[in-house]
């Protein structure tokens, strides 16, 4: 573990800090109460996960320090697993005793920092999953705690104050050796490449918030005043009515894992399904007192009308693909079938070849005039694991999945999105990116950490079989290659050329991929059931022809 000084953290130019006055009142009222003892009864679905599982959830430590689940299984555990969980502890981050996340990455072959030294929102997830699937809660409830804390600051870009919910990027501890106290510093996107403000941070704290309860029982934490405002504050910012004619939400380029200029400006499948399984995740949290009755139906509004319009009009199959290619333009009233005046000519030559007879994704982009056609990895799972997919189109999603394993999975998984873009078109989307050349980072990467978000994915359509592939892909390279961040590649076959070694979130995504594969039940913390009320009616096919 790392000790607070030696952390090399260096201090960033933002207005939003915690002081040790900010950091009492809330850590009196909550750090130190005492846990409710809360049997918690399990879902449907998570009791037949369970059954899928040979022994029940561990809640506990072996003598090795990894996971019980791996130690109790007849079968010995992958040496990985050891070694992986090692790197996790060794980049966890304290503040004033306290852990409270983990560092980016822990690479000690390059002396250039950069921000891989900051405790990221969205990177931490896959950590705080680990340490939640091995019965140590401690980390992620005080990461819950000092993220809510800096979410209250004041936040601005130059002139421009942003809104009271925007939640921070990522966090660092500095030390001041003159005072000698430490403070926690954010960055809620002022230096950021671009000075974009992080939209999925919110998501994935209300995502993580509903975790944690899922998995320790403990309601006292998402029940607080505090959380109950954090909740709101977010959600306010998604709620507000103005100018928008869609349910979906309207969002820059780089404002979440693709954070670079990549053409994913508008309505981005990652955005809309974390916003969706955001919504739910609250909707299960908030109470119903005072504003919060409020909140609640905006919200419930918000996921009927968002559920119909990413079912209806972002759902790609191979009969769609054909009605599109039929389109009429230039449709007026409200009979028209080409809603968003989507050109036949805009759709690419490639996605007829990739688009199986059986299969189906959730395209990445749908606006004005506007349809991306390509594949976007963490969005589509996500709307598994979230059931914005229908049981259909989520079943297609794996059938697409297996019909194109070389193109999506290759040699490491995953591809973040396919396929790249090149050439002209890679000029003016992405502005001759250096970093996102073809086949690499961004653009066509192979990224490590979306192994966990494909295991959920296919425990939760009963399909662990293409998990499994695709572990034993990472096990084949990841430890030899030291876990690095990303691969290059049409097959993903070499390191990336900027990779950093030790990414953490690699780390993390293989343990809790492993640890859904070995106790399922797990699943039950990252996973929501369909809503039968929210089921729209599907006027075609979700994957075709239905054999």
């Amino acid at each position: 573990m790392f000790e607070m000084e030696s952390l090399g953290l260096r201090a960033v130019g933002s207005h939003c800090s915690l002081s040790e006055m900010d950091d009492l009142d809330l850590n009196r009222a909550l750090l130190d109460r005492p846990r409710l003892k809360i049997e918690r009864k399990r879902s449907f679905d998570e009791r037949s996960m369970s059954e899928l599982s040979r022994h029940d959830s561990p809640r506990g430590r072996s003598v090795l320090d990894t996971p019980l689940s791996s130690a109790r299984n007849s079968f010995e555990p992958h040496p990985m697993m050891a070694e992986a969980w090692e790197a996790l502890r060794r980049s966890m981050v304290f503040f004033r005793g306290l852990p409270v996340g983990t560092l980016a990455a822990v690479d000690n072959t390059t002396d250039e920092v950069l921000n891989y030294d900051q405790v990221f929102v969205r990177d931490f997830v896959p950590s705080a999953l680990a340490f939640l699937m091995n019965g140590e809660s401690d980390i992620v409830k005080h990461f819950l705690l000092k993220t809510l804390q800096l979410q209250d600051s004041e936040k601005r870009v130059d002139r421009f104050k942003l809104g009271k919910g925007v939640m921070p990027a990522s966090f660092k501890v500095s030390h001041d050796p003159i005072r000698e106290t430490d403070h926690l510093v954010a960055d809620f996107g002022e230096t950021a490449i671009g000075r974009v403000a992080p939209v999925d941070s919110g998501f994935w704290w209300i995502i993580l918030l509903r975790a944690y309860t899922k998995s320790t029982g403990d309601l006292t934490l998402s029940e607080t005043p505090e959380c109950q405002k954090g909740m709101k504050l977010i959600l306010s910012l998604c709620l507000a009515e103005g100018f928008d004619t869609f349910p979906t939400l309207l969002c820059a380029d780089g404002c979440s894992m693709i954070d670079r200029r990549m053409g994913v400006y508008g309505y981005p499948i990652e955005i809309q399904a974390l916003f969706y399984m955001a919504l739910r995740c609250a909707l299960s949290m908030l109470k119903p007192d005072g504003d919060g009755r409020e909140c609640i139906e905006k919200i419930t509004k918000r996921l009927h009308a968002l559920s119909f319009h990413m079912r209806n009009y972002f759902w790609l199959d191979y009969q769609q693909l054909n009605d599109i290619y039929r389109y009429k333009t230039e449709e007026y009233s409200h009979t028209a079938v080409n809603k968003f005046n989507v050109m036949p000519d805009s759709i690419p030559d490639w996605v007829f070849d990739f688009m199986p007879l059986r299969g189906g994704y959730f395209v990445g982009n749908v606006g004005p005039a506007h349809m991306d056609f390509r594949w976007f990895a963490l969005g589509n799972c996500v709307s598994i694991m979230s059931s914005l997919a229908t049981p259909d189109q989520s079943m297609a999603i794996m059938d697409l999945l297996e019909h194109r394993w070389d193109e999506l999975v290759g040699e490491m998984p995953l591809k973040i999105c396919y396929p790249c873009l090149e050439g002209h078109e890679w000029r003016i989307v992405t502005g001759c990116d250096p970093k996102n050349t073809r086949w690499s980072y961004h653009n066509g990467g192979s990224w490590p950490v979306l192994l966990w978000q494909l295991t959920a994915a296919c425990i939760k359509t009963g399909r662990p079989q293409i998990a499994r592939r695709a572990v034993d892909l990472i096990e084949s390279r990841l430890h030899r290659d030291c876990w690095p961040e990303y691969y290059d590649g049409k097959l993903g076959r070499y390191v990336g050329k900027q990779a950093r070694k030790y990414q953490t979130w690699s780390i993390a995504g293989y343990l809790v991929a492993k640890m859904l594969l070995e106790d399922p039940s797990h699943i039950g913390m990252i996973s929501l059931e369909e809503d039968k009320l929210m089921k729209p009616v599907i006027k075609r096919s979700a994957s075709w022809p239905q054999l």
